[in-house]
């Protein structure tokens, strides 16, 4: 708060010029924060540039490949954070009443992004015209504020105390075949039967496929002839009828022809998380985008 109180009382504080640094070092890069603000790279950096001349200090060191912070440009760019946000908390406040707008920064996996988010994000923008929403489909767990990423979906626990999580959607991992490959081996009816199957497995399940069915637990020693560490690629090879794969329920409900295997067992029982930063706060975007999506998987 003191700080807020230094950047507003400040005269010579070019409140523009500070949003963009943030907005770079957020971004990761001067090309990526000048396409998120709309303007042309050599203004971002003039605005930067001129922000470092005004501090005396460089706040970020130049390289081909990337951006990075100096000791002074990391603590300045924390501060700055903190600052932004409460005026963001402030107009938030003021026009809570209005209609959400702006962008909005979604990162998911790419599962997710692409079976479980079209028909949200679709209905989401018939009901918010105003509103543009950017995926970042990645695997890695993206660090959202460093990243300037406003909503994430994750599966599995949250381990970072400073981000705010709320429960989206079971996801349930079990295995899957092609009506194909069944006709060809035959529907197992015991987990011990797989041992006779041909297995497409993720990369850390392939030396021993774990089931679990209530309390009962069993290790199979799969014969896996295709192994990847990608939901879609497995996805693909079950569809041709090469093995019986592991997937998520979600990504077996667009393909009616697919049969789960030994449906009272799975590999993993869990659920997908929205997380956000643990603002005092939620921006209108985030809390309609959420409430948007729980409505959708409620009425499925």
């Amino acid at each position: 708060m003191e700080y807020l109180c230094y950047l507003m009382h400040n005269s010579a504080v070019d409140l523009n010029a500070i949003a963009v640094f943030v907005k770079v070092v957020q971004a990761g890069s001067f090309n990526g924060a000048a396409r998120l603000l709309g303007m042309p790279n050599t203004t971002v950096s003039a605005k930067v540039a001129r922000l470092e001349k005004r501090l005396g200090v460089t706040l970020i060191h130049r390289t081909t490949r990337k951006l990075n912070l100096t000791p002074q440009g990391r603590e300045y760019f924390e501060r700055c954070v903190k600052g932004l946000e409460e005026i963001e908390a402030g107009e938030s406040l003021l026009t809570s009443g209005t209609e959400p707008s702006g962008l909005l920064r979604i990162t998911a996996p790419g599962g997710v992004a692409q079976h479980v988010l079209p028909p949200i994000v679709s209905g989401y923008l018939r009901a918010y015209p105003k509103v543009r929403i950017e995926l970042i489909v990645t695997n890695r767990i993206v660090d959202l504020v460093g990243e300037g990423v406003d909503l994430a979906i994750r599966a599995g626990e949250l381990r970072d105390s400073t981000l705010v999580a709320r429960p989206f959607m079971d996801e349930i991992v079990g295995l899957w075949a092609s009506p194909a490959y069944l006709t060809r081996r035959g529907m197992p009816s015991t987990p011990e039967e797989l041992a006779r199957h041909t297995i497409l497995s993720f990369s850390r399940a392939r030396d021993a496929l774990r089931l679990s069915s209530g309390r009962r637990r069993v290790e199979v020693k799969p014969d896996w002839v295709v192994a990847a560490d990608d939901l879609e690629t497995l996805r693909a090879f079950i569809l041709r009828g090469d093995g019986i794969g592991l997937m998520p329920d979600y990504l077996a409900r667009d393909d009616l022809p697919l049969a789960r295997v030994l449906p009272d067992w799975a590999w993993s029982r869990g659920a997908l998380t929205f997380v956000y930063p643990g603002r005092r706060y939620v921006r209108p975007t985030v809390r309609t985008f959420i409430d948007a999506a729980l409505e959708h998987v409620t009425r499925r």
